[in-house]
């Protein structure tokens, strides 16, 4: 029996996002789980880097394959706030994580506007888990900006 469920997870992402917009960053979190253990955190990091890759599921698959030594996440579960871009889904793809559970749909820049096939064959996906929460996290961020 699973002592945490996939709301859970989503949570800590979300708190990882919270720290984002803290930071003045848009607002995306993610954990990696493993064995019903977060195993790794990011959030998104590209102005504090300067870097345009520093998103939050990279940091996190860079600190997950470090934490296990192994850059396979096979038996891992990356829980995101916002849907993947297609970068990201590059790197889920190389990582050959198992499962992807991501909050709110990104229309204009998420991988599915090209399809699930840009994730490994073998990685589950799951989408909805807490979306209005990650939602509107993002809106109340880019509101902010606009005033």
């Amino acid at each position: 029996m699973d002592l945490y469920t996939d709301d859970y997870f989503m949570g800590e992402a979300l708190h990882q996002a919270q720290r984002a917009a803290a930071a003045g960053e848009i607002p995306v979190g993610a954990v990696v789980v493993c064995k019903q253990r977060i195993i790794a955190r990011g959030y998104n990091q590209t102005e504090l880097l300067h870097d345009v890759t520093a998103h939050a599921e990279i940091i996190a698959i860079t600190a997950a394959a470090e934490y296990l030594g192994a850059k396979y996440l096979q038996d891992c579960t990356l829980y995101v706030t916002l849907e993947p871009c297609v970068m990201c889904a590059g790197a889920i793809y190389w990582a050959q994580l198992g499962r992807v559970v991501y909050g709110a749909s990104d229309d204009k820049r998420g991988f599915g506007r090209l399809g699930k096939q840009v994730l490994h064959p073998k990685t589950a996906l799951m989408s909805g888990i807490r979306a209005e929460e990650s939602r509107q996290l993002l809106l109340n961020f880019f509101r902010r900006l606009r005033t």
